[in-house]
């Protein structure tokens, strides 16, 4: 459950910084920011063209606009530290060459 007032704010300001790093790395190397965020060139063109505005708007709204791309619970765990040193190793190459 949401603990309203806070809890909306976290997320805002999580959308917020997710849409301001989205928007940087789509101006510097927006082919490999689609890539790495998982954005269609039709998204990364919308946000792209987002006024503050709307920005602010996307970034209130009370769903979390971000999400986890790991393909595995493996990846997670292994880059959480809880796997052997080999299983990381090999975890975090897989991770960097899905991104």
């Amino acid at each position: 459950m949401i603990h309203a007032s806070s809890d909306l704010g976290s997320i805002r300001d999580l959308n917020m910084s997710y849409l301001m790093l989205a928007r940087r790395v789509l101006a510097s190397d927006r082919e490999a920011a689609q890539s790495h965020l998982g954005l269609s060139a039709e998204m990364a063109d919308t946000l792209m063209k987002l006024s503050p505005v709307q920005t602010e708007k996307l970034a209130s709204s009370s769903q979390v606009l971000c999400f986890f791309r790991m393909r595995a619970d493996a990846i997670l765990a292994g880059l959480a530290g809880r796997g052997n040193k080999a299983t990381v190793s090999a975890v975090t190459n897989d991770a960097l060459l899905t991104a």
